[in-house]
């Protein structure tokens, strides 16, 4: 099947995901700086998840522009992705209800590890169904180095947020940080296809 229903189902979901987050932030219960000053963190920890949510949708479109078509199985691992990222809204809730302790950052880091295993596997999927590691998609991703190290990362930060949650803060926005700075490998692997076909 094509990839056009899945995109727009995906584009959707995320969409509400954004809304639904935006709308639990809490407006400051008055006019004054320190009003706004305590709800930095909550807002910080918003803008964080917005950066992540965003993240994810981004590189989802670039994955299924190396795809002629999908299967169920790719259906169910974007399932799967989408999943755990619409309980993004519920972990930003439960930061802002029970402050930044061990067991609300630890179970931040989950969902977004969780999520990044959906990622994984929609890649997966997707390279199989496309000619395995023949695929353009296998060609540009190469070894996905940066899908293993976030995987550590969320991993240290799930167990370190039990000894310092702040450590753990600090490893989510490093591994953002490093999916922040663009991920040019499937453009280039696409452009010479792309310069062919306006020839």
């Amino acid at each position: 099947m094509k990839t056009e229903r899945m995109t727009a189902f995906t584009d959707g979901v995320v969409a509400i995901i954004i809304t639904i987050m935006v709308l639990e932030l809490k407006v400051p219960e008055s006019a004054e700086p320190r009003a706004l000053l305590a709800a930095a963190p909550i807002l910080a920890a918003y803008v964080l998840s917005y950066i992540n949510v965003g993240l994810y949708w981004n590189n989802h479109h670039h994955l299924l522009q190396t795809a002629d078509h999908i299967d169920g199985r790719a259906l169910w691992a974007n399932l799967f992705l989408l999943f755990w990222l619409s309980l993004v809204p519920f972990v930003i809730r439960w930061i802002d209800e029970a402050g930044f302790g061990a067991m609300p950052v630890a179970a931040y880091g989950f969902v977004l590890g969780m999520s990044g295993m959906g990622y994984f596997w929609l890649q997966h999927e997707i390279i199989r169904a496309n000619g395995g590691p023949e695929s353009r998609l296998a060609r540009a991703i190469g070894n996905d180095w940066k899908g293993r190290l976030s995987a550590m990362g969320y991993t240290a930060g799930i167990l370190l947020a039990f000894v310092e949650p702040l450590i753990s803060i600090a490893i989510y926005i490093v591994i953002a940080g490093m999916w922040f700075v663009p991920d040019r490998r499937i453009e280039r692997r696409m452009a010479p296809e792309s310069a062919d076909r306006a020839g």
